[in-house]
């Protein structure tokens, strides 16, 4: 559910995107709604209103969550300042990186890997399956960063439509492999331990 909880303001951002560009009077000024700039605000706004939302409630964002705010602030205000879109295709490659290097530094920092951090609560499973898991995750963002990067700068008018949905449907698809992973591993794992157990 968190997860899909960071996509709630890039939905926001590919409405306001998709609408052609019209000037709106608000308070006694005029602004252009709709196209890339707009979108970009309303992509900065959702943010701090998502994440502000949840810090409220649960008094604390998570690591990867301040780095998605803080890449949309960064890179949105960015696109804003200098009137300029390339600085917002930058924002997904670098913030998927990012969470590559975390979890592949995890591997080395501390004693346990990152995503066992994450799940190890919920979840028994032999060292060297995290590991796995753990690289997994790491491939995954390093993927998810290029494949971003690369539609950004080469497909140019369908790069807003696959850094939504096309990020969305990655992502469903990575975390339906790893319940699938954890559902075969967890039933072998908890299948030998039965039978040492008898033993």
């Amino acid at each position: 559910m968190k997860q899909f909880i960071d996509f709630i303001p890039l939905i926001l951002f590919f409405i306001v995107y998709k609408l052609e560009p019209r000037i709106v009077e608000l308070a006694g000024h005029s602004f252009t709604f709709g196209g890339i700039f707009s979108a970009t605000a309303v992509l900065i706004l959702a943010s701090l209103l998502v994440y502000g939302t949840l810090f409220l409630i649960q008094r604390r964002l998570e690591k990867g969550q301040w780095i998605t705010l803080l890449a949309c602030l960064v890179f949105g205000g960015m696109t804003l300042t200098f009137q300029s879109e390339t600085f917002l295709k930058w924002k997904a490659p670098v913030v998927n990186w990012l969470f590559a290097l975390g979890f592949a530094a995890s591997h080395f920092i501390g004693d346990r890997p990152l995503i066992q951090r994450i799940l190890g609560h919920a979840v028994s499973l032999p060292a060297p399956l995290w590991t796995r898991l753990n690289l997994a995750w790491v491939a995954f963002f390093v993927f998810s960063g290029c494949a971003n990067l690369f539609v950004a700068f080469t497909f140019h008018e369908f790069w807003v439509d696959f850094k939504v949905f096309g990020s969305l449907g990655m992502t469903v698809l990575f975390l339906v492999g790893q319940g699938v992973f954890l559902a075969r591993h967890m039933h072998e794992h908890s299948t030998e331990s039965a039978a040492k157990s008898k033993d």
